[in-house]
């Protein structure tokens, strides 16, 4: 701390600002409480005003794109970022003539260091919130800064950006501030009058949104906990606090997909209507106007169906496991001799966790034998899976997935100890087509076993990508980290250079695992690279981390590597897609096989540039590869080749085959 005030004390006289275009008493914000909030910035990434709780101080602006008041405190504050990174500044952009991309445009365009945030529904800035003034922050002009305590997450000054610098040296000393509240030279920002949202009716608005976007998971045989079943106006009203709170910060629904870029089948996020609604309701103090009404959510909450989907064709009960009540617990790999006597096209699965708060994950696929000690597992051809939220696995129409006769269906079970032991019997329901369909239901896993995440480091980044040697159609992606995993990023990257993002997830949540469905057909040309770009926490910040099991969490002063456990690291990005000329008639396991081989070099090629250099290898998996470099490049360029590396590693895997035929004779 006195290293900093130093540090700013030492330049506070260099903070300069443009000449604005209006003067006029602002709100008065010292002291009030500044709620928390996530929002995502041009380039899609989150922020959350609670998540950096060992920053000194954390500064706040507000942004109109073009706007010389906005330029001029973008400039100043980035100076006072560069002297004294452990501050954390953020500027905030409100205006409804900007968007996403437009903010995008305008951060590059300015040299913007500093994330700039969208905060689209005028939730944050003003327009909505608890304050006297009817606003969440209360800013009325462009340029208007504050600075806030990361103890209490008070205001302690308010006003123009000359003084942000004084003032913050003046906090961080422990000292009053000096001028706390001053006038604010800039644009008048517009704000709407949102009248619509004067008075809400919980019988007409609120219940219905809650209906459509809360009770499937709040009610029982749902996935939330009994006490936050939503089953009454009161039991709503009770919560109501904390409903608000998971809105603004985009906790709930769970739903962590951003449909800025695509457009979702099964999108669960609340519109900008249903959130202004709630939070209206809320902020009025949750009134009732059921009066001698039938309250429509005891009706709505009455139960859930065993099975969603209906009645199945088979249910497989998977094998019983007892979990301890702490520690780590392996993955569990069982596998049953598959009761289907002839093939089967595959439309939908449905699992059924025994115990869904100890049931993180799970993995259902086909092997082609009955293991003899009953273990193993192959994803190749996926029967779907199940994490908390998302427990249903539906192929588009006329979509479906080949399963063979006889053979194993095999499971992958992460198991997280709840406190007290207890033994967990899953169960995963089939639904098969009762016609053959016309087209393939395909899977390939984005990996990077390789990843390295550094000790202490908030955003660090690694990317994986596969190639598609043939015309795609992309149905659903799904997400996968664990306790360090921040943020992702799918991207394809067309033949002729250009980038276009499928999937976006601006603020990544390890208690959620779904799979997101396009509501329209993604159209990936030949040659196309899906890029997965995934961004690891692994700071003091990183509240996961942290807890009361410290068996099973970890602390940030250590390199993270790839693992199964939650307390290693994972890059796995799953794409459910179909070859464009493949049916079920013409079926093109040449091009699946083509994929798949292909995948370790995608995997370890950082520069994207479809060749493996010596330093890309990484992983301990290509100590072998790389110990032979200059054998396995056989043209002699220095770099290794699609065909290079896929020799090496069939030679490999052939020579590890040997050695193991020979050790068990």
């Amino acid at each position: 701390m006195k290293r900093i005030a130093s540090v700013l004390l030492a330049s506070a006289s260099v903070l300069g600002l443009a000449a604005c275009s209006s003067e006029a008493p602002a709100a008065k914000l010292v002291g009030n409480t500044v709620d928390n909030y996530m929002l995502a910035d041009g380039a899609g990434m989150g922020h959350i005003l609670r998540y950096d709780t060992h920053t000194p101080a954390v500064v706040l602006a507000s942004y109109v794109n073009g706007d010389e008041a906005s330029r001029a405190t973008a400039k100043a504050l980035m100076a006072l970022k560069e002297k004294n990174p452990d501050l954390v500044i953020q500027l905030i952009n409100s205006s409804e003539a900007d968007d996403r991309a437009s903010i995008a445009a305008e951060v590059k365009e300015q040299g913007i260091t500093l994330p700039v945030l969208d905060d689209e529904f005028q939730l944050i800035g003003s327009s909505l919130g608890k304050d006297k003034e009817g606003k969440s922050l209360g800013f009325t002009y462009s340029g208007e800064t504050v600075v806030v305590s990361p103890k209490d997450w008070k205001v302690v000054y308010h006003g123009p950006v000359e003084s942000v610098e004084a003032a913050v040296t003046e906090f961080v000393a422990g000292k009053p501030i000096t001028t706390a509240e001053a006038a604010v030279k800039g644009t008048k920002l517009l704000w709407n009058a949102n009248a619509e949202y004067k008075n809400v009716s919980y019988v007409n608005d609120v219940a219905p949104i809650m209906q459509a976007k809360c009770v499937e998971c709040h009610q029982p045989n749902g996935i939330a906990p009994e006490m936050l079943y939503w089953n009454s106006y009161e039991q709503v009203k009770n919560f109501a606090p904390m409903i608000r709170e998971a809105i603004r910060t985009d906790r709930m629904p769970p739903f962590d997909a951003d449909s800025h870029y695509r457009a979702f089948a099964n999108n669960e996020n609340l519109t900008e209507k249903e959130v202004k609604t709630l939070v209206s309701w809320i902020d009025a103090g949750a009134p009732s106007d059921l009066g001698e009404a039938a309250d429509p959510l005891k009706a709505a909450a009455a139960g859930r169906e065993e099975w969603p989907l209906g009645k199945p064709d088979l249910v497989v009960d998977i094998p019983a496991y007892d979990v301890p009540a702490a520690g780590v617990v392996d993955y569990q790999i069982p596998a049953v001799a598959s009761p289907l006597t002839e093939g089967k096209w595959l439309k939908a699965t449905t699992f059924k966790a025994g115990n869904r708060q100890g049931v993180h994950h799970i993995l259902a696929g086909w092997l082609p034998k009955m293991p003899a000690n009953g273990r193993g597992f192959d994803w190749n051809i996926s029967m779907g899976g199940y994490a908390v939220g998302s427990e249903s696995n539906l192929a588009p129409e006329k979509w479906a997935t080949w399963i063979p006769a006889g053979g194993a269906i095999s499971f992958q079970m992460h198991y997280t100890p709840i406190g007290k032991a207890f033994t967990d019997n899953s169960k995963i329901a089939f639904y098969f087509s009762k016609e053959d369909p016309e087209l393939v239901k395909r899977q390939i896993v984005i990996i990077d076993p390789s990843i390295t995440i550094q000790p202490n480091q908030a955003r660090w980044h690694e990317t994986a990508y596969v190639q598609f040697p043939a015309d795609v159609q992309i149905t659903a992606s799904l997400v996968h980290a664990h306790y360090r995993g921040y943020a992702s990023k799918l991207t394809a990257i067309y033949p002729d250079g250009k980038e276009e993002v499928i999937l976006n997830m601006p603020h990544y949540d390890f208690n959620w695992q779904r799979e997101y469905v396009y509501k329209d057909l993604i159209e990936l040309p030949a040659g196309t690279k899906l890029v997965a770009d995934y961004w690891y926490d692994n700071s003091k910040n990183n509240k996961a981390l942290y807890g009361d099991n410290t068996k099973t969490r970890t602390n940030p002063d250590q390199e993270v590597t790839w693992g199964a456990q939650a307390l290693e690291e994972m890059l796995f990005t799953s794409v459910q897609y179909r070859w464009k000329d493949e049916t079920a008639k013409n079926p093109r396991e040449d091009l699946q096989q083509q994929l798949q081989a292909s995948r370790m070099l995608t995997a370890a090629d950082d520069n994207r540039d479809g060749m493996l250099q010596e330093a890309e290898l990484k992983s301990p998996m290509f100590q072998p590869i790389k110990a032979n470099f200059a054998a396995v490049d056989l043209d002699k360029n220095g770099t290794l080749s699609f065909q290079e590396t896929g020799a090496a590693m069939k030679q490999m895997m052939e020579q590890r085959s040997k050695e193991a035929s020979a050790r068990r004779h």
